[in-house]
């Protein structure tokens, strides 16, 4: 999965847990039910499904190849997945040090999702 398209996956997450969050606070579930708030743990777990790889160990590897399989293999996806968050923090974090009342977290994921999508953030891991 391409950076922008994770950094695009995070923002999405932060999103939908202001809605998981809020639609708790009025007594809902995520689809304005009462109920089931299951649903947290869906959008990480999708998150989680579609990012990182699958990993094939031969069935005679060492505990150190196995080791060093599932650190090649995960070692980029959750850099740039802790990337991601990172700087949605950072943006969400900078907006309200700023004191930036005009704003709410989400108008700050949605300008940070345009900024991706124009390529501001392209170079780096």
């Amino acid at each position: 999965m391409e950076r922008a398209e994770v950094l695009k996956r995070v923002i999405g997450i932060l999103t939908e847990a202001q809605e998981i969050r809020r639609a708790a606070e009025a007594g809902e579930d995520a689809d304005g039910h009462e109920g089931d708030r299951a649903a947290t743990a869906g959008v990480v777990t999708t998150l989680l499904n579609e990012m990182l790889p699958s990993i094939s160990v031969p069935a005679d590897a060492t505990p150190q190849q196995v080791a060093t399989l599932v650190a090649e293999a995960l070692g980029p996806a959750l850099h740039t997945m802790v990337s991601g968050f990172s700087l949605a923090f950072t943006s969400l974090a900078l907006a309200h040090d700023n004191g930036r009342t005009d704003v709410s977290a989400i108008e700050v994921l949605q300008e940070l999702a345009l900024e991706i999508e124009a390529g501001t953030y392209d170079e780096g891991p």
